[in-house]
Parts: C-alpha cells; sequence; structure tokens
C-alpha cells in the first residue's frame, strides 16, 4: 500500500512537473523554434515580397539557389570581415570601458550615486535620439566635434566621420589608413552598450572580500598588483561571459549601423544585407537564406567557445 502512494505521489509530481513547463514550452515553441524553422523553409524557396501573401509558400519546391546568390555575392566575404570586426571590436570596447568605469566608481566618494546614473544613461536612452546626437555631433558642417578640431587648430579641415571609408593618418612620419566610418560606429558601440558590462562588473567587484586586498596591502603589493592578481582573476568569469553576450547581441545588431550610416562607407554588416535583400530586392528567399548564415556564424562561435574558452575558464 505505500508502494502504490509513493508511485503515485510521484506520478502526480511528475505530471505537476510537466504542466508547470508547458507554458515555458510553449512560448519558447512559438517564439523561438518556430521562427527558425520557418526562416529555414524560406531560405529554401524561391519567395519574393509579393509571395508571403500567396498560397505559393506551402509548395515544396525546395532549392539551394538563395544560398547559391548569397555566396556568391562579390560582397559576402567584406561584409561578413566587416561584421566580425564591428563585432570583435565593438564588444570587446564595451566590455573594457564597462570594466574601467566599474573601478572608478567602485570606492567611496561623494556624488558616487550621481556618477552610476550617468553612467547608465547611454543605455537607457533611445536608440535613434543618441544614434541622432552622434550624428548631429559628428557632422563635417554643423558638428561640434569637427568645429572644436577646425577652431584649434587640430583639424586642417572637417572630417566626415561616418561618410569616409579611409582616413590618412600620419604618426612619426608613417601613414596608416584608418577605417574611419567603421571605427566611429565601433566606438558609438562601445560607448552605447558598456553600461550593460558596467553594472555586471560592479557588482562582481562588491562581492571580493576585502579581506584580499588587506592581506596583498599588507604584503606591499602595489596597486597595480593588487588589480593583476586579486581583482582580474575575481572578474575574470563575468568578462568572459559579458563578452559572449555582447558579441551574439552585436553580431544581430542591425540598428544601430543602419541610423548611423545606413552601412555605406565600409560599414555594411551582414544584417545590413539581410535588409537590403528584403527590403532592397524584394527577395525574400535571399535574406531568408543570409539570416541563416548569420545563425551558422553564431552556432561556429559558441561551439568554440563552450568547447575550448568556457572549459578552460
Amino acid at each position: 500500500m505505500t508502494n502504490s502512494n509513493h508511485q503515485s505521489l510521484s506520478d502526480r509530481e511528475a505530471r505537476l512537473a510537466f504542466w508547470m513547463l508547458a507554458p515555458a514550452f510553449v512560448v519558447v515553441s512559438a517564439f523561438v523554434v518556430f521562427p527558425v524553422i520557418w526562416n529555414l523553409w524560406l531560405s529554401l524557396k524561391p519567395v519574393s515580397l509579393a509571395d508571403l501573401r500567396g498560397g505559393s509558400l506551402w509548395k515544396f519546391n525546395l532549392t539551394l539557389e538563395n544560398f547559391h546568390k548569397v555566396f556568391s555575392d562579390p560582397d559576402f566575404v567584406a561584409a561578413l570581415v566587416t561584421t566580425l570586426i564591428y563585432t570583435i571590436a565593438g564588444s570587446t570596447l564595451s566590455v573594457f570601458l564597462g570594466m574601467i568605469a566599474a573601478l572608478l566608481v567602485h570606492e567611496e566618494f561623494p556624488g558616487r550615486g550621481l556618477v552610476r546614473g550617468l553612467f547608465i544613461s547611454p543605455y537607457i536612452a533611445p536608440v535613434v535620439a543618441v544614434a541622432f546626437t552622434w550624428s548631429f555631433i559628428l557632422d563635417p558642417q554643423l558638428g561640434v566635434l569637427n568645429w572644436v578640431g577646425v577652431d584649434s587648430g587640430l583639424l586642417a579641415q572637417p572630417i566626415p566621420f561616418l561618410s569616409q571609408r579611409w582616413w590618412n593618418l600620419d604618426f612619426m612620419g608613417v601613414t596608416v589608413r584608418v577605417p574611419l566610418a567603421l571605427t566611429s560606429v565601433v566606438l558609438f558601440e562601445g560607448w552605447r552598450y558598456f553600461p550593460f558590462a558596467f553594472l555586471f562588473i560592479l557588482a562582481r567587484l562588491q562581492a571580493i572580500p576585502d579581506e584580499l586586498y588587506q592581506a596583498a596591502s599588507v604584503d606591499g603589493a602595489s596597486p597595480f598588483q593588487r588589480f593583476w592578481h586579486i581583482t582580474l582573476p575575481q572578474i575574470a568569469g563575468v568578462l568572459s561571459i559579458l563578452f559572449l553576450f555582447r558579441f551574439i547581441w552585436t553580431f544581430n545588431k542591425f540598428d544601430d549601423i543602419f541610423l548611423l550610416t545606413r552601412g555605406q562607407a565600409g560599414t555594411e554588416v551582414l544584417t545590413i544585407k539581410v535588409y537590403d535583400y528584403a527590403f532592397g530586392e524584394f527577395d525574400i528567399g535571399a535574406s531568408s537564406a543570409m539570416a541563416m548564415v548569420l545563425f551558422g556564424v553564431l552556432s561556429v562561435f559558441l561551439l568554440i567557445y563552450f568547447r575550448w574558452i568556457a572549459k578552460e575558464d
């Protein structure tokens, strides 16, 4: 009798667990699994924007022509390289700035709460507003940055930061070609999203025991040695996870570059190609194929990260 009651209780608990997980399963299936499957289906079909309202979407006329079009595009490799540069540089810069900001406000000082609030403001401001502000600041005719540079004599002439692809910089007699527009959007990316890293790193810094620093001070460790041997190892795990998150989100970023440069002047990334295929050429199939390429590249990165990087950490 006891065994029967035990089995009955186990069955009830199993059914209860199933019904409690069912809503989450439905939400994930509707908003994650189904869109991926649907996008894969569209990527294997010759679908235009006008076909989305017709019945041809359900015909079993699968083809690899969309992927052939994507991979044979002469701009594909350049867009992929630009995407990787933009993603890695932007993610690294945002995490680095977040760490610097967290270290600055970690100790007590007057007005620390106000400074913390100011550090968060770029992340909570609407992206359209901050992108317009940056466009106005960097404008070659009306921008305050060019005005200050020319007026102070630092610049011989205004620089079109968001519309010029290359800028020849003379440094100690050596001319260096700087990807100007791409560098500008990377700086915007780092500034815009460093508060996300700032909050997590600051929380981790506050959890480090003070006894570690006190013992290091007694042993005569310098501030740099305390940072290198105590602080950095303690926050290394957080930095790794933050870089992973920022890499994924930046790799899929569309609005920032679209609002700043429209993908011109060497800033065309793969997400801009997805938009151009869909609404420039009205080719939904090629747009879906490009989105699957994005998915594939991210999958490879995640495999490398969890197979080697995360295991080492």
